[in-house]
Parts: C-alpha cells; sequence; structure tokens
C-alpha cells in the first residue's frame, strides 16, 4: 500500500478490510445456500464436475504469497465486476425461464448480485485509499460465448455460483494479508496461504 501511511489511513485501511473480510464470509455463507437451492431446483446433481469456463475468473492463484497488495486488490475487483456482470445474465435468463415456483431462487440470486457489487465498491474503497484509483470496467464484462441451450446454461450457472464460492474464501484471505502491520503485510502462517 502507499508507502508513507499515516495512522489516519492505517486504521480506515484495517478497518475496510475487516468489514471486507465479515462481507466475503456472509457472501460465502449465502452463495453456499444459493448453491444448494441452484442444483435442487435446476434438477442437477450436486457432485457433478463443471470444467473451467470461458469468462468465469478462476480464484486458484499461481504464486499467490508472491502477489503485491495491489495485484490482489486488482484481481479480486476484476474478478467481482465479471462475477457481477455473469449473475446478472443469470438473473436475466432465470427470468426468462422462471415459473412461480422459481421466485425464491429468483431472490436468493438477485440478493447475491447485489453482495457482489457492494463488495466490488468496497474494494474500489481500499485502492482509492492506496492512492491507486479503481481501473475502469471496460473489461469487466465477459466476452460473449457461443449460444448455450439450456442445459449448458445451467451447468455454467453452477460453475459460475462454485467459483465465486471460491472467491469469497479468497477474497476473505487476501483482505486478513492485507490488513497485517508493515509494507507488504506479514507473511502469511503457514497453511493460510493455502487454506480454502
Amino acid at each position: 500500500m502507499a508507502a508513507a501511511e499515516t495512522p489516519s489511513s492505517t486504521l480506515r485501511r484495517h478497518d475496510l478490510c475487516s468489514r471486507g473480510i465479515r462481507l466475503a464470509r456472509k457472501m460465502r455463507s449465502d452463495v453456499a445456500d444459493l448453491l444448494d437451492a441452484y442444483v435442487e431446483r435446476q434438477g442437477l446433481d450436486a457432485s457433478v464436475n463443471v470444467a473451467a469456463l470461458d469468462g468465469v475468473p478462476a480464484a486458484a492463484a499461481e504464486r499467490w504469497g508472491e502477489q503485491t497488495e495491489s495485484q490482489r486488490l486488482l484481481d479480486n475487483l476484476a474478478a467481482y465486476r465479471a462475477f457481477r456482470a455473469l449473475l446478472t445474465e443469470m438473473l436475466e435468463e432465470q427470468r426468462d425461464q422462471a415459473g412461480p415456483a422459481d421466485a425464491a431462487l429468483h431472490e436468493a440470486l438477485a440478493a447475491v448480485l447485489l453482495q457482489v457489487s457492494a463488495f466490488a465498491y468496497h474494494l474500489e474503497e481500499l485502492l482509492q485509499l492506496e492512492s491507486r484509483g479503481p481501473p475502469g470496467e471496460e473489461g469487466a464484462r465477459p466476452p460473449a460465448g457461443p449460444h448455450l441451450g439450456l442445459f449448458e446454461r445451467k451447468l455454467r450457472g453452477l460453475g459460475v455460483l462454485r467459483e465465486l464460492a471460491q472467491w469469497a474464501v479468497r477474497s476473505a484471505r487476501d483482505l486478513r494479508q492485507l490488513a497485517k502491520p508493515g509494507p507488504g503485510g506479514a507473511a502469511a502462517p503457514a497453511g493460510q496461504a493455502q487454506s480454502q
């Protein structure tokens, strides 16, 4: 973060990180509940393996411990902007095919979309505090892929929600690292960087 931090900016950063961790944990819990409802409502098998999907940011990070604070924040922001677009698309698809029995799923999806938007804004605040404004959103919308059939859209939705759940775990871990005192944060305790 900024080289010459004042005590007030250090406190603000710690406060933003602490709130962000709570937001990420809440989002992870809500996404887990949404995943259960989604699998049930869409008639999918919860154990189905969904391959990596184009346009869906992967939470796994190579050399996570080597990333700078700025890289972590920027990676998180890019991911949540992409998830905002993906969830908006899922919500539109859900609206098109939803019946009265799907109202609860639709509401849960909308609630998670709001959390993702709020979390992206929260990350922008952290970047502002670092005196590094957030980048523009020109690449935030995933590229339009081929037209998918109903089953493929269901699997894509499952993949999006699973990866979002993993990002919520990664984000809490990233923010814990950022909240540590000292330049670049202290080294992560053994096992913390790898835990999910």
